[in-house]
């Protein structure tokens, strides 16, 4: 419809949302006998029997009213207990909000700081959903984009920080990122962090992606460097590490002084989050890292898989992810990423995410969700073999 059709005005910026061409993909594709969908970033395991069942014995007990607007108690402490053992570090309760998911997180986060006028810089290729909130609040987002090259994706400080004037509201980050799977060193998270400090601009840090490493046991964190007063969000989320898409649950790590504008935050947007599946969370906070370790090892299995299939096939150029659970590769002559995943869709019954679904820098290129088994992705090597090479 357009504005002219609906019974009342709505807001420019919503009419003119352009829909997930992730989602353009999977909506062709889903219910197609024989498809592998490789499309969404997921794995195609289910939530561990012991998150379940921690969550079923809430939900058991009675545990189906509001909760407080940040969290129960339970959840707030295992979040600061886990952040202590994975960094070394002493974090107040107080810099702790939980949220319904990690796009729930980064929504409020950009609510607090973002109005019409306001710009953001943001690293891309990037998830395309933050960006879009960014324009669902009258602002800007901005492009400071990564480079691929042989030693992998390279970001130019100097582009970043050029990028920024009087309306920069915030630096958005997604280190490790999704689709890249790049990781920011450490000494560029420090200067990084020096710049936002002298220009007090906000530092959104999505590291949903934390622990989905190779060869190290977690990304490096802004949390290790930052002070409990800089201007510093870091948002998680307990889907990627956990395998808990479906769950919808998340959190960010803000200095304490915000927490009273987080909690009337969520209030206005959630009331709380879910109860019994927050109980479901402690369990996986606290007894869940044998299934990160043994999650990440058989990750790097399948990224090893899919490095080594699709670097042999003649038209496809892909740079090595050190985290995340992606294969992010251009294709020669492809100058249409989401009709070339259509036309894969069509022709290997593989469900692919196209590169323009994030960003510009994308174009070119094809995003891949290994988060599968072997014999899935073999599977999908096969046919895929004989569209790419």
């Amino acid at each position: 419809m357009t504005q002219a059709e609906f019974p009342a005005p709505l807001r420019g910026p919503i009419v003119n949302l352009p829909a997930s061409k992730i989602r353009e993909i999977s909506r062709v594709g889903m219910g197609q006998p024989g498809v592998i969908p490789l499309w969404f970033g997921e794995s195609d395991e289910p939530t561990p029997a012991f998150i379940r069942q921690a969550a079923a014995a809430a939900l058991e007990a009675g545990q189906t009213f509001y909760t407080p607007n940040r969290g129960v108690p339970e959840l707030r402490q295992a979040i600061v207990d886990y952040l202590r053992r994975l960094y070394g570090i002493d974090m107040s309760l107080e810099r702790i909000t939980v949220t319904a998911s990690g796009m729930n997180a980064i929504m409020v986060a950009l609510q607090c700081l973002v109005g019409a006028g306001d710009n953001v810089v943001m690293v891309g290729p990037m998830w395309p959903n933050a960006a879009e909130v960014v324009r669902i609040m009258g602002g800007e987002p901005r492009f400071a984009d990564l480079t691929p090259g042989p030693a992998g994706w390279q970001l130019d400080l100097e582009r970043l920080f050029a990028a920024c004037d009087g309306q920069t509201r915030a630096v958005f980050v997604n280190s490790p990122g999704n689709p890249t799977g790049w990781m920011m060193p450490a000494a560029q998270q420090a200067a990084l962090l020096e710049f936002c400090r002298a220009r007090r601009i906000w530092l959104l840090a999505d590291e949903v992606y934390a622990r989905i490493v190779y060869g190290r046991p977690h990304a490096p964190s802004f949390l290790e460097i930052a002070r409990p007063e800089d201007p510093v969000i870091a948002i998680n989320s307990f889907s990627k590490a956990w395998s808990m898409t479906g769950w919808r649950l998340g959190w960010f790590t803000a200095p304490a002084g915000l927490g009273d504008i987080f909690e009337k935050m969520n209030e206005y947007n959630i009331a709380g989050p879910t109860s019994f599946a927050q109980f479901g969370a402690v369990a996986a906070l606290s007894r869940g890292e044998p299934y990160v370790a043994a999650l990440v090892q058989r990750l790097g299995a399948a990224r090893d898989l899919v490095q080594q299939r699709l670097g042999a096939m003649r038209r496809v150029r892909l740079v090595r992810p050190d985290a995340a659970f992606y294969a992010f590769f251009a294709v020669e002559g492809m100058q249409d990423s989401l009709g070339f995943c259509k036309e894969v869709l069509a022709r290997a019954n593989v469900g692919l995410a196209p590169g323009i679904a994030f960003g510009p820098a994308g174009e070119g290129w094809i995003r891949l969700c290994f988060a599968s088994s072997i014999e899935r992705l073999s599977q999908a090597m096969d046919r895929l073999q004989p569209v790419l090479d």
